[in-house]
Order: C-alpha cells, then structure tokens, then sequence
C-alpha cells in the first residue's frame, strides 16, 4: 500500500496540490521530474534558519507516480531528508525515484553517509537538484550512487535550489558568511532624519517582514552608531514566535552602553572592537553577557573580512546586515554584501542621513554597483527591492 495519507497531510500543510496521474518513465529530466522536485524544494524551506553550518535539504520518493516517502532536514546533528524520506518509504524504497534538492553526502559526519542509506535502500534512480560543493562531498555521493549501478541525474531547478541554499553554497564555496544587506529608506535615500529619528521609516507589514527575515537568518549585525542612537533589541518579534539570532556588533572603540538593549539574555552577542579597544571596557562588557572579539584596525574602523570569517568559523552562514549608513557602505567597498534588500517608503526628508556612506567617493556612473536577479514586492504603500550586487573593480 502506499503511504497516500502522510503525503496527503504534507500536500495540505505545504500548501502542495499533488497529481498522481500515471506517465510513462523516462531516462532524462522531465516535466514530471521537475514536479517532484518542487516539492522537495518546498520541504526544505521548513529547515530555514535552523539547520547551521549544514544546508537546507528535502527529499521525496517516488514509486510509480505515487509518493511513498518525503522528509527534510531540520536540525543540525539530526537525520538527513533522505534518511527521514527512506524511513517513511520504508520496502517501498525499492526500485523507486528519488529527488533531492542537494547531493547525498558521502561521509561521516553527525550522522552516516546519506548515499550509502539510499544504496542500501534499493532506489533506482536518483535526481539531484545542486552537488553539494563541500570538500567533503564535492561530487563523491554522485559517484558512489553511480558505482553502485543507480541511475543519477544532476540539474534538475538547479538554479532554484541554488537560490535557496546560497549561504551554505556561498559558504562552502569561499569559507565566508552571506550576507544580506537590509536598508529602510526614504524614496530620497534617507534613513533617519538629521536628528536621528528614524521610528519608523516604513510600515508594519514591512517591519514584519524583517522579523521574519531575523528568524531565518543565524546573525544579525549593526554598527555600533545604530545601538547609540536607536538601543535595538536585534531580536525576533513575531506572533507566532521565531528564533533569535546571534546578535552581532561592530564597535571599534567599545562604545557600546552597558544598559544597551542587545546586552539582553535573550541571544548571544558579539562584540567586535579593535585590538587597541579598553581592557576595562571589555570586562565590563563581558560581565553583561557579551563575547567580545579583537581583530585588527583597519582605515580608522576594523577589518570586516575577519569579522565575517569568525563567524563562519563559528557555523553561522547568513548574517543579516541592518545598518547603519558606515557599515552598509564599508561592507559594500569590501564585495562582502552577496544579497541586498531594499526597502523604500513612499517619503521624502529632503535633508537628513544616508543610507550608504562609502569610504571613497564614485566619480563615474560607470563605478556603480549594479543589482542583478532583481525581485520587486509591494508590501502596503512600500516597495521593495531584493537584488544581488555586481561589483566593478574599480570601487577597491
């Protein structure tokens, strides 16, 4: 019998409408792959923001058009989709399709060898969305499948499931964080007025949407200007609840107050200063909660490329940038911002703070960072724009 009751209760919590009409089976990637394969996509989302330093997966398992096992990995340390996907295939494994949004491992981490659980299983064919970049990996649970006689194919919405995993794929590819660089502006660019109010540049449904952004994100960081001047929480305020992130601070000089709202208990918080920062501060500092971290001085602030490469030591892959303007432009000249959201409020200041200051100023328009893979979203009165950054080489 197959098991048409989970996958229908799946199909209705993921909001998935799934046909079950009988095709016949190809040796190539196909429409109906690409439908099985969306759901996989889909049941990976539900391990967003939880499962670092490991990517976002999910799998599903197909014996004659009919869904018999799917899963998704949600917890570092905790079973693989695939294992969750096999588990609930249980014999009907055998002779079976299955799709899964990123490579099976092939080594022992946490847990054992994904490639080796699907061999064992008996599935026949195997459609891998990405392979899986991690030198651990990198093409090994590929070939082992092959070994072993099964039919493997690679690429099936590769480019969506690359989107989805990008912090882990960005990681494992580079050693370093993504970063998401947020902004709330005026339609004339402006973050806060002259005086420094910027409560609230946008509109609640905006604001939501930034929380839930925080809750899928492992680090949220600001400079310490922000703190200054608007005392955030940096944590996670939604109705149905969510997880804090790391919460991360650039403060040259440890300025950062002792009363300071993201000394809370309510997340862990980095400070990063320079090496030439107050011992005495710092054990202040250290007495409330906060971890802080030296690293060296660089053009009057500190080097942000050893602050993301501590924190990608520290398995947090995606760090969510909010601010303020020095930072926002810092990490921008330093090709450190692989994704940008844009959020404009239909407003006008005409005077007041900028949301990006670059360190040198851009001469020629031709120096300007383009945003590509644009998405645009109405969110009420607001607009906003998602983008990725393409960087001249001239802004170094």
């Amino acid at each position: 019998m197959h098991a048409t009751r989970p996958v229908r209760q799946a199909e209705a919590y993921f909001g998935l409408y799934v046909r079950h009409e009988r095709v016949a089976t190809t040796l190539y990637l196909n429409e109906q792959d690409e439908k099985y394969m969306r759901i996989a996509l889909s049941l990976a989302e539900t391990g967003k923001g939880r499962t670092s330093p490991n990517p976002i997966v999910g799998a599903v398992i197909v014996l004659d058009d009919q869904i018999v096992g799917f899963g998704a990995h949600l917890k570092a340390g905790k079973p693989h989709a695939e294992v969750h996907a096999l588990h609930m295939a249980a014999q009907e494994a055998k002779g079976s399709t299955l799709y899964v949004t990123l490579e099976p491992c092939a080594h022992y981490g946490k847990t054992p060898p994904c490639a080796d659980a699907v061999i064992a299983a008996g599935v026949s064919r195997v459609v891998v969305a990405v392979e899986d970049p991690f030198s651990a990996v990198a093409g090994q649970g590929i070939a082992r499948m092959r070994e072993a006689g099964l039919q493997v194919d690679v690429g099936c919405l590769s480019e969506e499931a690359e989107k989805q995993n990008a912090p882990f794929l960005h990681y494992a590819r580079t050693g370093l964080p993504f970063v998401t660089l947020k902004i709330a502006a005026t339609l004339d660019g402006m973050i806060a007025t002259n005086e420094g109010d910027s409560f609230y540049v946008t509109n609640e449904q905006s604001r939501t949407l930034v929380h839930t952004l925080r809750d899928e994100v492992d680090a949220v960081c600001v400079g310490v200007n922000t703190v200054l001047q608007d005392n955030p929480h940096l944590t996670v305020r939604l109705r149905q609840g969510g997880r804090n992130p790391v919460r991360v601070i650039v403060d040259t000089h440890l300025k950062t107050p002792l009363d300071a709202n993201v000394l809370s208990e309510e997340a862990p918080t980095f400070i990063f200063c320079a090496k030439e920062a107050s011992p005495e501060q710092e054990r202040l500092l250290t007495q409330k909660g906060a971890t802080i971290v030296r690293v060296e001085a660089v053009d009057g602030g500190i080097d942000l490329r050893a602050v993301m490469n501590y924190l990608s030591s520290r398995g947090l892959l995606h760090v969510l940038v909010e601010g303020g303007a020095n930072i926002a432009g810092s990490l921008l000249q330093e090709q450190l911002v692989n994704r940008v959201w844009m959020f404009h409020a239909p407003k006008i200041l005409g005077q007041g703070k900028s949301a990006i200051a670059f360190q040198t100023a851009q001469n020629r328009m031709s120096d300007a960072i383009l945003l590509t893979d644009i998405e645009h979203e109405m969110l009420g009165d607001d607009w906003l724009t998602i983008g990725t950054p393409i960087y001249p080489s001239r802004i170094l």
